[in-house]
């Protein structure tokens, strides 16, 4: 890498968002100079994890307003960028890429070869074919924007001086940050250093810790579609609930804490919630008619709702009142409502959050306000441009926050592109 010549474009971060806009300038602009420098020693760990090492790439919902109201925070400001580049031109894209994506049942996209590994090769001979330069185990300690008077045939007034651990100096024309969440120190240093105010950062999704005997010992059992609302505030939301070791999990909770990220942080993860696990049935109509039509029959025994874990109805039977030797014909109207209330409206004391190992996003970052949405670039300092999670967006889980790489890294990468052909 030569200090003499300077790069059209360097990217400072190796994921998903990074490497997309390197590849995105690299086939726009063939012979461009990109370089991608990546802190770690391997690039697209992210991905590699993500969906349970399969990639939930992005998420079927093809019309740009509709894909916004999966995103708590960033959404209104999507509604440009995905008219540009939405979930369709994703799978397009890695279709001509060599990589065929499937829809599952709730819209959630993956490899057809169920394997993150599928899409981390294909991003790597992309870039690799676009000509993109890749260093890792390199860091950025600083950088600076000066007067381009000094640098040949530079479009702009500004180049970049980018300083890495290793003491060298590599001067650009455009300059990306991709460096992930601004959790990460570097990243919002780096993008203070160049004038951006940040939005502070807290976890949007992650799993809640109760203690609970009504969940103890229930690892593993799940319900297909509950809906959980929080006690106090107006929010609520459906999905699968998963029971794990330390509370519940599952898209059902992860929904509920990307919405209520910073109000949840406010509270210290103290708080509690309201579950109803059989939101689309008419509970007490269902007891009562099982009271009257299968009266010998054992309550705790099993459930009379459709694919009910009969471990957890039984554990909801005895925090009703229920006795395990109790049948139907003996249950009063009291046992009814005790136990419809459990079924529809189970108070859990929630003592804390667990990051979800798969999906760890945080909300906050670079102010939407301060980024021209269209090309992705710097209002305050021309030249630098932001994709990813950098920026104050996050969606929930189901390929959505992949998107917003997709997405910004490909407007910004286009914009960059633009800037080195003049």
């Amino acid at each position: 890498m030569s200090n003499q010549d300077p790069w059209d474009l360097v990217v400072i971060g190796g994921g998903a968002a990074g490497f997309f806009a390197a590849i995105t300038c690299a086939e726009k602009a063939p012979g461009a100079a990109v370089l991608i420098l990546e802190k770690t020693a391997h690039t697209l760990g992210k991905v590699k994890i993500s969906g349970g090492g399969r990639c939930n790439v992005t998420h079927a919902c093809f019309e740009a307003k509709a894909l916004t109201e999966h995103y708590p925070r960033g959404g209104k400001s999507l509604i440009g960028p995905f008219h540009r580049w939405g979930a369709q031109d994703t799978v397009n894209w890695f279709q001509e890429h060599g990589v065929e994506l499937k829809t599952e049942a709730d819209g959630r996209m993956f490899p057809t070869t169920d394997s993150s590994q599928t899409i981390i090769d294909c991003l790597q001979s992309s870039a690799q074919k676009a000509g993109v330069i890749l260093k890792t185990s390199t860091a950025v300690v600083s950088v600076t924007a000066d007067e381009a008077d000094d640098v040949p045939d530079t479009i702009g007034d500004t180049v970049f001086t980018v300083t890495t651990n290793t003491g060298e100096k590599l001067k650009t024309r455009s300059l990306l940050l991709a460096t992930g969440g601004t959790r990460l120190a570097s990243g919002a240093r780096l993008s203070e250093s160049l004038g951006h105010e940040l939005v502070p950062n807290v976890p949007s999704l992650f799993a809640f810790n109760i203690d609970d005997d009504r969940l103890e010992s229930l690892a593993g059992v799940s319900v297909a579609n509950a809906s959980v609302s929080l006690m106090g505030i107006k929010l609520q939301a459906k999905g699968p609930l998963l029971i794990t070791h330390h509370g519940l999990s599952g898209p059902g909770i992860l929904k509920l804490s990307a919405w209520g990220a910073r109000h949840l942080h406010q509270l210290n993860y103290q708080f509690t919630v309201s579950i109803n696990w059989l939101p689309d049935v008419n509970v007490a109509q269902t007891l009562n008619q099982e009271r009257s039509h299968h009266g010998k029959r054992k309550v705790c025994g099993r459930a009379p709702f459709e694919h009910f874990p009969k471990r957890l109805w039984k554990r909801l039977c005895i925090a009703s009142g229920i006795a395990d030797d109790c049948i139907w014909s003996q249950l009063s109207k009291e046992n009814i409502r005790r136990l419809s209330q459990e079924l529809i409206g189970g108070q859990f004391e929630v003592l804390g959050k667990s990051i979800n190992k798969d999906e760890f996003v945080t909300c906050g970052g670079v102010k939407l306000n301060d980024v021209n949405m269209t090309t992705l670039q710097s209002k305050i300092t021309p030249g630098l441009y932001f994709a990813g999670e950098v920026l104050d967006i996050d969606g929930i889980t189901g390929g959505f926050n992949f998107q917003n790489a997709w997405t910004t890294g490909h407007l910004a990468g286009t914009a960059a592109a633009g800037k080195t052909q003049g």
